[in-house]
């Protein structure tokens, strides 16, 4: 098996990049109960040898079986089956399905009200920072401003209790941000849903930033349920393009 740190992959419409193709290898054997649940994973060293990868493009890969629920690392012993089936992912603190249900109880009002009460400073704030997201090409880089976007629109809606609210989850939305770009390549599309949001903002339109919103929430779902779907039928490692 040979995967470069690069990105592999053949007519599927995204590219499927090394760390994908590895986790979605490790997630096909365990939901085959290839490794059952209390089975301890090879070893970072063997796993690297058999699937000629990089130990940071594994350790990549095995950050996302934990936060699909499939596996656990404890301190020097090593990383264990814990699941076969992938349910609820964790970022951080919280279940993507408790995040996602307080964004829309929080993000889309917030959204309206940063309509009426948006200053000039909050809407320059708001264009610069999408600007560099729409330049950057740092991934890490542009996680960061994807969750520092979300905190200025609290900000701009003249609230400190929306903004604390967003604080308070925003490691768990950077970490949300991080696992799809990786992993459903959502970098282009959020950042074409966040100039939506921007543009509703600066025309006023509570309703056009309450849709522009749901709109954005909406892709973020439709999104983390393709990649909690059961994966290929195949392993991209044992032939064949990824789909």
């Amino acid at each position: 098996m040979n995967l470069s740190d690069s990105q592999t992959g053949g007519s599927a419409p995204r590219r499927v990049s090394a760390m994908e193709a590895v986790l979605t290898h490790l997630r096909v054997a365990i939901e085959r109960g290839e490794y059952a649940i209390g089975d301890k994973l090879p070893s970072e060293a063997e796993l690297c040898r058999t699937l000629e990868v990089s130990r940071p493009v594994l350790r990549e890969a095995l950050r996302a079986l934990q936060t699909m629920g499939l596996t656990v690392a404890k301190t020097g012993k090593g990383t264990f089956v814990i699941a076969n089936t992938v349910e609820d992912p964790t970022f951080g603190d919280y279940a993507a399905s408790d995040l996602l249900e307080v964004r829309r109880h929080v993000e889309i009002p917030v959204a309206g009200y940063a309509a009426l009460r948006r200053t000039p400073e909050n809407l320059d704030h708001l264009a610069h920072l999408l600007d560099r997201m729409e330049r950057e090409t740092d991934t890490t880089a542009w996680v960061a401003m994807d969750s520092l976007f979300h905190l200025t629109v609290a900000e701009s809606a003249q609230n400190p209790v929306f903004r604390r609210v967003i604080e308070e989850i925003r490691d768990a939305l950077a970490r949300q941000s991080a696992f799809l770009n990786e992993l459903g390549g959502r970098r282009e599309q959020s950042n074409r849903e966040h100039r939506a949001i921007v543009e509703a903002l600066i025309d006023g339109s509570e309703p056009d930033a309450v849709e522009a919103m749901s709109h954005h929430l909406d892709r973020v779902e439709t999104t983390l349920t393709d990649i909690v779907r059961a994966p290929r039928t195949h392993s991209p490692l044992e032939g064949g393009p990824a789909a």
